[in-house]
C-alpha cells in the first residue's frame, strides 16, 4: 500500500516562465534541474513546508501544453490572502476567481500559472 505522496508531474511549455511562477510567485523552492535520458527537460521544486514536490517536464519538440479547463488544480493554505493578491496583480497575474468567502471562514482566489494550470489560494480561519 502507499507509504507517502512524493510528487506531481506536470508538462510545461516554457520550463523558464514556469520556474518563475512557482518560485519567484508561489515561493517553492527549486531542488533539482536535469535532462532525462528521453532528452525532456526536468525541475524538482518543493513545497513549502512539506516534503513533496511538483515535477515540472519540458518536452519542447511535443509543442505547446493544452490543458483542458476544470481538469486539474493545485491547492494551498497561505498565511496572509491580500499579500497574496498583491503579489499576484504586482506580478501581472491574473485571478481568474476570487476572492471568495465561506461560511467558515475560508478565503480563497483562483489564478493560473503559465499554461493555465489552475491554482487556488486559500487563507484558513485562524
Amino acid at each position: 500500500m502507499i507509504k507517502k505522496y512524493l510528487h506531481t508531474r506536470f508538462r510545461v511549455s516554457e520550463m523558464e516562465q514556469s520556474i518563475r511562477f512557482y518560485r519567484d510567485v508561489l515561493g517553492m523552492e527549486v531542488l533539482e534541474q536535469k535532462t532525462s535520458p528521453r532528452g525532456s527537460k526536468l525541475v524538482f521544486l518543493r513545497f513549502p513546508g512539506t516534503e513533496c514536490e511538483l515535477e515540472l517536464c519540458s518536452f519542447p519538440d511535443s509543442g505547446k501544453v493544452e490543458v483542458p479547463e476544470d481538469l486539474v488544480h493545485l491547492a494551498f493554505e497561505v498565511e496572509n490572502l491580500d499579500n497574496c493578491i498583491f503579489k499576484l496583480k504586482h506580478s501581472r497575474i491574473p485571478i481568474t476567481e476570487g476572492p471568495i468567502e465561506t461560511s467558515n471562514g475560508t478565503r480563497f482566489v483562483f489564478t493560473e500559472d503559465p499554461d493555465k494550470y489552475e491554482i487556488e489560494l486559500m487563507q484558513c480561519p485562524r
